[in-house]
């Protein structure tokens, strides 16, 4: 069964991707990601466990936004020949394309290394023991008042 991710940049400027079964229904949704890298990472991570052989669909690029413009003006327009050859064209380049690298993050400061928290003795509970038998016969006994 070949699935395919879908990388998405949504409203709020975070990146999520959505695995797509073969008949194109959403079958997952990731958590947002603040970097395009982050969400790409998180895609290797689900191809190695579940799907290999799944195709991604990066609708971040300027490729797949013209192929996706080339689309919309097709159905607008009607069949005609050379808008179908346009959306081929425009398709055939986002097939084609290779994903970008992702950049690297520029490298992060150490924050200042706080003091060791000292270890605390942690105090055991005392063992419980069992009661002593009473050496006093029962007769002998008097109530405490």
């Amino acid at each position: 069964m070949p699935a395919k991710f879908q990388l998405k940049k949504g409203a709020t400027g975070k990146y999520r991707f959505v695995v797509l079964s073969s008949n194109g229904q959403v079958v997952a949704t990731s958590e947002a990601y603040e970097r395009k890298a982050s969400a790409l990472a998180g895609i290797r991570s689900i191809e190695k466990i579940v799907a290999s052989s799944a195709a991604v669909e990066d609708t971040t690029t300027k490729e797949w936004a013209e192929a996706e413009a080339a689309k919309k003006a097709a159905k607008k327009a009607g069949p005609k020949k050379a808008v179908k050859k346009v959306v081929a064209k425009a398709v055939g380049k986002v097939a084609d394309a290779k994903p970008s690298a992702p950049k690297k993050a520029a490298p992060r400061k150490a924050a200042p290394k706080a003091a060791a928290p000292k270890k605390v003795a942690r105090k055991r509970a005392p063992v419980r023991q069992q009661p002593q038998p009473i050496s006093t016969p029962p007769d002998q006994l008097v109530p405490k008042i």
